[in-house]
């Protein structure tokens, strides 16, 4: 409710959800050649194939999504929001029938967070723990054992408190398969507190503040609408209710009852005998309106790490300041783009590589029979929106002394700077550069101009 009413709130959620994955994170295949004994070469070209066979499938809705509305860049923006909306996101593992377009069977169902819970006899219930028949716990909707490792999920088929014809039943979704290992259902989950088994929102440590600061937005703005009427009163001790004002405009109001009198633009509103009027000056909007909202967004966005320049999109500070600011949010933007990452972008190739290894349209020799082969054939990076520049030159600058000093590689500061990828723009930098000698040999300059 805070997400659709407050943009506060909205801006929060927002904000982490253009800045962890933007357009999406785009894989990035980095095998381990010493691990597996192949040369540069050969290395370079398996990750491009493995690259191109992972787009094959990324890119297509009915390829990746069980109810086919995503393709898998617009799923990683869908499970973060969910991820800090509700708490914790959850993916189920499908598998579907391929086709001569689609080779592959895997698909990705994101359900809602609030249908994985506990099961219970009751139509509607607050039922959060139950013990089953076999001895584990389920503590709202996450299957426990005795020994306190999460080995199933139970879903359901409608949501909370939701009036459907049918009945309300649960399916218990093991976490893993018991021949693969490969897990079933992902969960995304920021754990706060140990044996946490399900997440809280995201914006859960600021409600109080975020819904007083709509609150008191919302007054704010009803003052100003109040204060922009013009409201005429005429007293008169005539029983005659006609008048000029009347005969002339459409818009007047006169009171027909004892306590029938109204507000608006222009609106007239004549009083009984005896009757007047005493306005009061509220001296509204107020003028510290702006400084206490800041005020406010400053505590929220400390809570939130966001600071208030990014969560109100407002950098009216120096560079320094505007600079500290963006600095400070990537720290927090990263490390929740390495836990989703974690949790839901690297099983997620784990699984489709498996299945490609399993079907042979990838070859990696090893990846069943040794964990650390198959752990070197996973190697990937997942590459997201850059940190952005505020002043691109001085920035630029640092990089290129990084790299001469070997500080940093050009790999790295092509992602710091623009999310890109230091081979792609070697190799079409090499197109460009021979497209830009036929020009400069046709005498018609480098730059495409006749001299």
């Amino acid at each position: 409710m805070m997400y659709m009413s407050s943009p506060i709130a909205t801006s929060a959620i927002k904000t982490n959800r253009t800045n962890v994955v933007g357009v999406g994170l785009k894989l990035k295949s980095r095998i381990r050649r010493d691990i597996l004994n192949i040369d540069a070469k050969a290395a370079d070209e398996w990750e491009k194939h493995a690259e191109a066979e992972f787009e094959l499938w990324a890119s297509k809705k009915n390829a990746c999504d069980a109810a086919g509305i995503n393709d898998f860049y617009d799923m990683q923006q869908l499970a973060l929001i969910s991820w800090l909306l509700s708490g914790d996101s959850f993916t189920v593992i499908k598998q579907q029938t391929p086709s001569l377009m689609y080779p592959y069977s895997l698909r990705l169902h994101i359900i809602e967070a609030d249908r994985v819970s506990t099961p219970t006899s009751k139509a509607y219930s607050f039922l959060t723990e139950t013990k089953l028949d076999n001895g584990n716990l389920v503590y709202d909707g996450v299957e426990v054992d005795k020994s306190g490792a999460i080995v199933a999920y139970h879903i359901s088929n409608n949501y909370p408190f939701e009036y459907k014809s049918g009945k309300t039943e649960w399916t218990r979704v093991e976490a893993y398969g018991k021949n693969t290992g490969l897990p079933n259902i992902l969960q995304i989950m920021d754990s706060e507190r140990p044996e946490q088994y399900r997440g809280v929102s995201y914006l859960v440590h600021v409600i109080e503040p975020l819904l007083q600061l709509r609150r008191y937005t919302e007054s704010e703005l009803m003052a100003a609408v109040i204060e922009s009427f013009f409201t005429v009163f005429v007293t008169s001790e005539s029983q005659n209710l006609l008048g000029p004002l009347e005969e002339t405009n459409p818009q007047d109001k006169v009171s027909q009852g004892p306590a029938d009198y109204e507000m608006g633009p222009g609106s007239i509103n004549r009083l009984r005998p005896g009757e007047s009027i005493t306005s009061a000056d509220p001296k509204r909007p107020t003028s510290g309106f702006d400084s206490f909202v800041r005020a406010m967004c400053e505590q929220i966005g400390a809570a939130l790490e966001v600071p208030a320049d990014l969560l109100l999109k407002a950098f009216n500070a120096s560079y320094s300041a505007s600079r500290a600011a963006l600095l400070e949010a990537w720290k927090a933007f990263k490390m929740r783009r390495n836990w989703f990452v974690g949790d839901f972008c690297q099983p997620v190739y784990e699984i489709w590589l498996s299945e490609a290894v399993a079907r042979g349209r990838i070859t990696a020799p090893g990846f069943f029979t040794d964990p650390l082969i198959r752990a070197a054939w996973l190697g990937a990076d997942w590459i997201g929106p850059s940190q952005g520049s505020i002043d691109p030159v001085k920035e630029l600058n640092a990089e290129i002394m990084a790299i001469k000093e070997g500080l940093t590689t050009r790999e790295q500061a092509t992602v710091r700077l623009n999310g890109g990828s230091f081979d792609a723009n070697i190799e079409q930098l090499l197109k460009e550069d021979e497209k830009m000698k036929l020009l400069d040999t046709s005498g018609k300059g480098v730059n495409g101009i006749n001299e």
